[in-house]
C-alpha cells in the first residue's frame, strides 16, 4: 500500500471545520447552548490540526543534512501526533470540562432554532469532508478493513482525517440530540450530558490517535508484501543465493530503509560480488519504489552442523 499525504481530504477537512466553527459559534451565542460551545472548540481544534498535518507534510520535504542523513520525513509523524494532543486536551478535557459545568448550573436553551439549523448543517458539511477523506482513502486500502487500513498505514494524515471526520459526525449527532432532549424535557441537564459525551468520544479517538502515531514514530518495518517483494528482488540464485536477515524500516512514510545480510558463493570475485550487489538494489527498487535508502552486506553462508 503506497503513502499518501491525502492533500485534498485534509484540505476538505480544513474548509469544513472553519465554515463549521463559525457557525457554531454563532448559534452558542445566541442560545447558550453548552454543546454549541464545546463543539465550537472542537471544530476550532480540528481546523488546527489539518494545519498541523499540512505543515507536517511541508517539512518533511526538506532535503537531508549531514545532522540529519536520512531526511525529515518523520515530521509527518510528529504532528500526527500532536494533533492527538490537541484533540485530547483542547477538544475532548474542555468538552467534559463545559458538560460538568451545564449539569451543575443548567439553564435551559434560548433561540433554539439556532443550536438546531446549526447541526443540521454541520453534519451535512461533515458528510461531505467525510465522504472525501473515505474516497481517497479508497484508493489506497485496497482489500484492507477499515480497522487493518487504520492500524497499518504508514501515511498518518489520512487515518487522522477519518478518525476526526467520524468523531465530528458523531459529536454532532450526540450534540443535536442532547439539545433536542433539553428543548423537549425543559431541563438543560440533557445538554450537558450530550457534552458529555462528546468529550468522552474525543479522547477515545485521541488515544487511538495518539497509539498508532506513537507506534510509527518507534519506526515500523515494512509492510509483508513489501517485505515478499523485496526478498524476491534480493536473489538472483547465481551470485546471491539467499538471505541471512533482513531488516526494514519506515524512515517516512514514503521513504523505506533496507538492510540486509545476503549469501555469495564462495568462489565468487569481489568484482562479481559487487556487480551482482548494485544489480540486486536495482532489483529491489524497481519492485520497492519508495525503498530508497539500501545497505546489502555479503557473506558466506555457513552449512548448517
Amino acid at each position: 500500500m503506497s503513502a499518501s499525504g491525502g492533500t485534498k481530504a485534509i484540505v476538505a477537512a480544513l474548509v469544513a471545520n472553519l465554515a463549521i466553527a463559525v457557525a457554531k459559534f454563532v448559534a452558542f451565542l445566541f442560545s447558550g447552548s453548552s454543546s454549541m460551545l464545546a463543539e465550537s472548540v472542537h471544530s476550532v481544534a480540528d481546523s488546527g490540526n489539518q494545519g498541523l498535518l499540512l505543515l507536517g507534510g511541508k517539512k518533511a520535504k526538506r532535503e537531508a543534512t549531514p545532522q540529519h542523513p536520512f531526511g525529515y520525513g518523520r515530521e509527518r509523524y510528529i504532528y500526527a501526533f500532536l494533533v492527538s494532543i490537541v484533540l485530547f486536551s483542547v477538544g475532548g478535557m474542555f468538552a467534559l470540562y463545559e458538560g460538568y459545568e451545564k449539569i451543575k448550573h443548567p439553564h435551559e436553551i434560548e433561540a433554539w432554532y439556532w443550536p438546531v439549523g446549526v447541526l443540521v448543517f454541520a453534519i451535512i458539511a461533515e458528510t461531505f469532508s467525510f465522504r472525501t477523506a473515505i474516497k481517497e482513502s479508497n484508493e489506497l486500502r485496497g482489500q484492507r478493513s477499515w480497522k487493518e487500513f487504520v492500524r497499518h498505514a504508514k501515511a498518518p494524515e489520512l487515518p487522522v482525517v477519518l478518525l476526526e471526520d467520524l468523531g465530528a459526525l458523531v459529536g454532532l449527532i450526540l450534540a443535536l440530540g442532547g439539545v433536542s432532549l433539553a428543548l423537549v424535557t425543559g431541563n438543560g441537564v440533557w445538554d450537558g450530558i450530550g457534552t458529555l459525551c462528546i468529550g468522552a468520544l474525543l479522547i477515545l479517538i485521541a488515544l487511538v490517535l495518539a497509539a498508532e502515531t506513537k507506534s510509527l514514530l518507534l519506526g515500523e518495518a515494512a509492510g509483508l508484501d513489501e517485505v515478499k517483494k523485496i526478498e524476491e528482488a534480493l536473489v538472483d540464485d547465481d551470485t546471491v543465493t539467499g538471505i541471512i536477515h533482513m531488516r526494514t524500516l519506515h524512515l517516512g512514510p514514503e521513504e523505506l530503509l533496507v538492510a540486509a545480510k545476503i549469501a555469495v558463493r564462495n568462489d565468487d570475485t569481489a568484482a562479481k560480488v559487487a556487480a551482482a550487489i548494485d544489480a540486486a538494489e536495482d532489483r529491489i527498487r524497481a519492485a520497492v519504489p519508495i525503498a530508497r535508502v539500501i545497505y546489502l552486506e555479503p557473506d558466506i553462508l555457513k552449512p548448517a552442523k
